[in-house]
């Protein structure tokens, strides 16, 4: 019974501390963008094949390009080119968006949110 109970102090010590168990993920925000035809290409003027890449670059309109659809609300995360950099590896994990949204965003011109945490994104269809 004695080993039993420092077992269980034991596991209670790991799940207090956070040491062995994933810690949640901390959101930071979110913010809204529309998805429109500029944002299906790339500054020099090539289509993007991606809908990370296009995430990206509706970013991109609102910071670097002052080329904004009514719709986008501005961020605090993705100002330069390397955070948006990071942004569309984030885009590309699994659980990011899932294959509609995906598919919305490259063929289309869907209203989107993006919810912003400090270790991933995870984007939705508004319309």
């Amino acid at each position: 019974m004695k080993a039993g109970r420092s077992i269980a102090a034991g596991l209670l010590a790991m799940l207090l501390s956070g040491t062995g168990v994933a810690q949640a993920d901390q959101l930071l925000g979110t913010y809204v963008a529309r998805i429109s035809e500029k944002d299906h290409q790339a500054s020099d003027g090539y289509a993007l094949d991606s809908a990370a890449q296009v995430v990206r670059q509706d970013r991109a309109n609102v910071h670097r390009h002052i080329q904004t659809d009514e719709e986008d609300d501005l961020d605090d995360w993705f100002t330069s080119n390397a955070k948006r950099a990071r942004f569309e590896q984030l885009l590309n994990k699994p659980g990011a968006m899932s294959n509609s949204t995906r598919s919305a965003i490259l063929h289309g011109e869907p209203l989107i949110e993006v919810q912003v945490y400090r270790q991933s994104v995870k984007v939705r269809l508004l319309d």
